[in-house]
């Protein structure tokens, strides 16, 4: 059953411009749209997360999804907002890239149904790697003027921008015909009526409209979503540690929830709109509850836990919120225990560590020589039976009394022990590898 995709799209606040007779032709039936997809990692980041979700209620409303994997323009760069040109990829690394792309993809759209709508992956270097420069100017070129390409405004603001300096390479120049001619194949070869992107990618989707129009005496339609900025003027899928990647081995599922649990209040409320399937009674519901305790945090919860478990796993999902309670609730030393290193290191990021020997721990360790002498969490034995006494003292937050030993029994994942003055001052012992 068809469902009208602009206006699901619009509720969600993910319209920004919407081509005269798109939505008309999107009511009239199943249409085949498309959304390209730089190759030049292994792993998109959740910047890709709008791009993304377009196409996933696109195949929800009904219609035909196609990710094209820029095989081709991915070697050229789009001068849009950027000033620097990108590597060329070699072709093996070109489809490892894809195939990595695909699984991740794979999590929100459905590839492998016998559905008429079954999402379909392409990637445009199959098709422009036999293209003779000759023949792309004389067939595709000509019906594109100079005058044309010049008054968008991804080549305007390039030019005009503090760069200018530097200008803009004739490949980065031919960028928005390469795309345009994309969509003519498409066009030809799916039946592709439609390009959806970001709104900063206008200019070359209609430039793809236009080739169809000249050459394919056709129509095209586009529609693209806003920019995707956060309330306090930074940039959206940044971290301190760089992009937020969609690969649990670049960014772990643990990171990656807390970074959406850590969203202000303005923007948890825009996202859970964006990037989920929740309905818009359950968000409605969902944010009326915020705002009568938003302490509780119910939106960041609800759109983290959402989003985890579709990028990664349920499984994923209930470890990132076993380790978070770890820091920031009641837990035991077998929670600690379950788990695994990467997100034990994750959760105890920056916290101070020493190493100690597996002789140490064969022979035990008593709790005194591994506050002070051996780990030299505190500066003396002293120091160490003073805070005994004092009842502060956890071992993989137990609480512990002098006298007590470290043993094998102790190590988390048979390398670790987490000593705890206190509420938030942590020590990691490790053992030599």
């Amino acid at each position: 059953m068809m469902k009208n995709i602009v206006e699901e799209l619009t509720w969600r606040g993910m319209i920004h411009t919407v081509m005269p007779g798109a939505e008309e032709h999107l009511m009239g039936g199943m249409r085949s749209a498309y959304v390209g997809f730089d190759p030049t990692a292994d792993s998109l980041h959740i910047g890709n997360l709008v791009p993304i979700m377009l196409l996933a209620h696109y195949q929800r409303c009904g219609h035909k999804p196609i990710a094209l994997v820029g095989g081709a323009t991915g070697m050229i760069g789009d001068p849009s907002g950027k000033s620097n040109e990108r590597n060329l990829l070699d072709e093996v690394t070109l489809r490892r890239n894809q195939e990595a792309i695909k699984i991740q993809l794979s999590h929100f759209l459905d590839f492998d149904s016998d559905a008429q709508n079954a999402a379909v992956m392409v990637n445009n270097y199959d098709w422009m790697k036999d293209f003779s420069f000759l023949d792309f100017i004389r067939d595709i070129g000509k019906h594109i003027t100079v005058n044309y390409m010049m008054a968008k405004d991804s080549v305007k603001n390039r030019i005009a921008s503090d760069d200018a300096a530097e200008g803009m390479s004739f490949t980065e120049f031919t960028y928005q015909l390469v795309q345009g001619y994309d969509f003519l194949h498409l066009y030809n070869s799916h039946n592709c009526t439609l390009q959806m992107g970001g709104s900063d990618q206008w200019g070359n989707i209609t430039t793809g409209t236009e080739l169809i129009r000249r050459i394919g005496s056709g129509k095209g339609f586009a529609i693209t979503c806003p920019l995707i900025t956060k309330s306090d003027g930074s940039k959206f899928g940044k971290s301190e540690g760089g992009n937020v990647w969609l690969d649990a081995n670049r960014t772990s599922p643990y990171k990656f929830y807390q970074y959406w649990l850590n969203t202000s209040d303005e923007d948890a409320e825009k996202y859970i709109k964006i990037f989920t399937f929740l309905n818009r009674e359950e968000i409605k519901s969902l944010t009326e509850l915020h705002k009568q305790a938003p302490h509780l945090r119910t939106l960041q919860k609800r759109l983290a836990e959402e989003i985890t478990a579709m990028v990664h796993s349920k499984d994923d999902l209930n470890n990132a919120i076993k380790a978070s309670r770890i820091l920031f609730g009641k837990s035991t030393s077998s929670d600690l225990k379950e788990l695994n290193t990467q997100t034990f290191l994750d959760v105890f990021d920056g916290v101070p560590q020493t190493e100690i020997s597996i002789s140490d721990i064969e022979n035990g360790l008593d709790i005194i020589a591994a506050l002070a002498e051996k780990g030299g969490f505190l500066k003396s034995n002293g120091e160490a039976r003073r805070a005994l006494k004092e009842n502060s003292i956890s071992v993989n937050k137990e609480k512990v009394n002098e006298g007590f030993i470290i043993s094998a029994n102790d190590l988390i994942n048979n390398k670790f022990v987490l000593l705890q003055r206190g509420k938030k001052n942590y020590f990691i012992l490790t053992l030599k590898e």
